[in-house]
């Protein structure tokens, strides 16, 4: 059996393959995704990456230009440490160009690995996060005529631009969905990648379960998790054929993501699946290495310490919110103030609300201080000028904490301070005419005076 013709007893109710014409589908949409593909890192004098170019520029949703500026593309290796370098290019071309999409190509030996770069790729979560390390390998020698390229994998190649793209806006996700859809469709029906090896398909059936999970990420039908199940599963069952570990890590990061999609959807079920996703997370790290490989391993210490502070809301587990804080401040480690402003702040504003959840379950001051400076963290990037709303609301939340200190160590000066914090929310407040939250601040303030008095 070829590896695509899985599809065909993967995929539980493909549409008529004769129902529309994919090209025409994409063209009756406005928006276009821009994509931008590299020259490709290549031993020998190859248009392997000039091939794709055209190849996808013949998609009228597809907006594609080809980047030969030359420069030194040592850092495509992935075997040393040069992962921020590989980073910061594609970030330098993609805030050059505007680009949605870049692709890298990069031979290793008689194949071709394909790379996907976003701008937002460690920032935006509410995705299936097509990483930049999941890896495309595709045999070199489907790229020597364009002709012969299998449309099979040129809809793989096209599913992985669309599922990689930032969301935008409402307009674009009704897009992504129906356009992923339709190439699922294709997939299911098309089996001219039946001369690829069987070496290929780790990578092939990963990229897959990435375009489907996209594609039902708001479902809450069961089949859709076993079919993303039943690919990743395909994909780990042949590990023997993946060479490098950190391939495998992009894998089990995959089931960490679809676990946390079951939790969701799937409430009677919820604890278990938040265990697999913790395990296939934890499992994922051991390959992503956080010297080598720092954003992927922080991004997933973010979704590790979403997960368990969901487990511990469910379970009471202390040692689940424990850990929830302790990821949460391996992700603060790595995505910075200075290289991810927006992303560190609501990091910060995370860890001063678990921290704060966290002292006053185990009575500990020392962890609310820390909390106080999470919040004031955040508050570098959420100003009062910026967005007065959420800057009073980090103030009524520091003053939560002042008030709970002051009262448990009668402490005065505790309780003056949070009046202070409280008198700055409710200033904001009443300015903004938001009475539900002018009347909780005021019961706070009378309720600290009490105190006082």
């Amino acid at each position: 059996m070829s590896i695509l013709s899985l599809l065909k007893k993967t995929f539980l109710t493909p549409t008529d393959p004769q129902s529309a014409d994919f090209a025409a589908d994409m063209e009756a949409f406005g928006i276009k995704y821009k994509v931008m593909v590299v020259e490709f890192s290549e031993t020998i004098d190859s248009a392997s990456g000039e091939i794709l170019a055209a190849l996808l520029h013949a998609m009228p949703q597809l907006d594609v230009s080809y980047f030969n500026e030359p420069f030194n593309k040592n850092f495509l290796s992935l075997d040393g440490r040069t992962f921020f370098d590989f980073i910061d290019k594609g970030q330098a071309i993609i805030d050059k160009t505007g680009t949605d999409v870049l692709i890298w190509g990069y031979r290793e030996n008689d194949k071709i690995r394909l790379n996907f770069q976003t701008a937002t790729q460690y920032e935006q979560t509410n995705t299936s996060f097509l990483t930049l390390l999941d890896s495309l390998y595709l045999p070199c020698s489907i790229f020597d005529n364009a002709n012969n390229f299998p449309p099979s994998i040129l809809n793989l190649i096209i599913g992985a631009i669309i599922t990689a793209a930032p969301i935008s806006d409402k307009q674009r996700a009704i897009q992504q969905k129906y356009l992923l859809k339709r190439i699922i469709d294709q997939l299911s029906h098309n089996d001219s990648a039946k001369i690829m090896p069987l070496e290929y398909l780790p990578y092939i059936m990963n990229f897959l379960s990435v375009i489907y999970m996209t594609y039902c990420r708001n479902s809450s039908q069961e089949k859709d998790f076993k079919v993303v199940n039943r690919l990743l599963n395909t994909a780990i069952s042949h590990q023997d054929l993946i060479k490098n570990p950190m391939h495998l890590g992009c894998i089990y990061n995959h089931f960490g993501q679809l676990h946390t999609l079951a939790s969701a959807t799937n409430t009677d079920h919820a604890a278990k699946h938040y265990r697999a996703a913790i395990a296939n997370y934890q499992l994922a790290q051991k390959y992503i290495g956080k010297y080598v490989y720092p954003y992927n391993y922080g991004f997933i210490s973010y979704e590790l310490s979403n997960l368990l502070y969901d487990y511990w809301k469910q379970n009471s587990d202390i040692q689940a919110l424990r850990d929830a804080v302790f990821n949460l401040r391996e992700a603060e480690k790595i995505f910075t103030y200075a290289v991810f402003p927006e992303f560190w702040a609501e990091i910060e504003g995370m860890l001063g609300q678990r921290m704060s959840v966290l002292s006053s379950t185990v009575h500990n001051n020392a962890i609310a201080e820390l909390a106080i400076a999470a919040y004031k963290n955040q508050q570098k990037i959420i100003t009062e000028k910026r967005d007065p709303y959420q800057w009073a609301t980090i103030q009524e939340n520091i003053g939560n904490i002042y008030y709970r200190m002051g009262r448990e160590l009668q402490d005065s000066d505790l309780l003056e301070e949070s009046l202070e914090y409280f008198h700055d929310a409710l200033y904001i407040f009443e300015n903004m005419d938001l009475s539900d939250n002018t009347k909780r601040v005021t019961t706070y303030i009378a309720r600290t005076s009490d105190l006082l008095e």
